[in-house]
């Protein structure tokens, strides 16, 4: 049984001092936020510096889905909260089926409103949230420091049960923990106000999760070309949005776009298959499923047997 321990301290640059923020307390309110401002302006630079690792875990994750596992998202504190919004974002915007993505907060639904800062040093608490991992998922923690007991404890216990894994960090001194394949590390320095990692830190996790999961369902074929194709209409805005997209993507009027989501029963991309292709909505459907739900995919199968 792995006890909970107190974290090990570490100089990350998040902890450290801003040289120059230090008068910040003495400037009018527009300096302040002009400081603040020219501090979240480092982090597209740093995220962008990641990406090749970032890339890797994308690739891991769409590996993991394609052969029927999951992505689990571990954090905690503000990185757990974001992990949490960006995972609920999903299946709005994407259809994301209920079993693809999962979230591990350290400190559970509570801390998502109230702060449990002791949540984060159980390392035990982390390996014991990776229960439900298998071998093939893949399971992406983030922790400013790079060094979260709760995170990494959840990323080792993973790795023993076969699944992949990555880390996010803000900690350009952190080394790779054992059973971490890949290390993304944003190096986005000291925080406006020290040690507080909801700010730049936590802004560049926000961007890599966003870039993360937009770029895995572009990846699984939840858009074409760059338009949500996915999306479900369960209201009257996502109703107006999906007749929108399809008008987009085929160029059609409004009348026909509209008989071809009724003939679909509502689903955009079998839709938007038949009016591209020309083909019934039946012989779309099949595509799509031959596919793996990918449009382009469909449309050259349709078009390769047209040949």
């Amino acid at each position: 049984m792995i006890l909970p321990r107190q974290s090990v301290h570490v100089d990350s640059p998040t902890e450290r001092r801003n040289p120059r923020t230090t008068d910040i307390d003495t400037l009018p309110t527009l300096e302040v936020l002009q400081q603040i401002n020219a501090e979240d302006r480092q982090v597209p630079g740093a995220v962008g510096d990641a990406l090749p690792q970032l890339a890797r875990a994308v690739d891991l994750a769409v590996a993991a889905l394609n052969g029927g596992g999951r992505v689990h998202y571990v954090g905690a504190g503000t990185s757990g909260r974001l992990a949490t919004l960006d995972a609920a974002e999903l299946r709005p915007t994407f259809d994301v089926p209920d079993g693809w993505f999962a979230v591990h907060h350290a400190g559970g639904d509570r801390a998502l409103r109230h702060a449990v800062e002791d949540a984060e040093d159980d390392e035990g608490a982390g390996a014991e949230a990776m229960v439900s991992a298998r071998p093939g998922d893949f399971v992406l923690g983030l922790t400013a420091s790079g060094r979260t007991p709760f995170v990494l404890g959840a990323l080792a216990a993973a790795h023993a049960r076969g699944a992949a894994t990555a880390l996010v960090s803000n900690n350009p001194d952190a080394v790779a923990p054992p059973g971490v394949d890949v290390l993304v590390t944003v190096d986005t320095g000291p925080e406006a106000i020290s040690g507080s990692t909801r700010m730049k830190a936590g802004t560049s996790q926000k961007v890599v999760l966003t870039s993360f999961s937009t770029a895995v369902m572009v990846r699984m074929g939840r858009t074409y070309q760059n338009l949500m194709v996915s999306v479900r209409a369960t209201n009257a805005k996502l109703r107006g949005r999906t007749l929108r997209i399809l008008r987009e993507a085929t160029g059609l009027g409004m009348q026909e776009c509209s008989t071809a989501l009724t003939e679909a029963h509502g689903d955009l991309k079998t839709a938007l298959v038949h009016l591209l292709s020309g083909v019934e909505i039946r012989r779309a459907a099949e595509a799509l499923r031959d596919s793996g739900g990918h449009v382009r995919g469909a449309l050259g199968l349709l078009n390769a047997h047209a040949v």
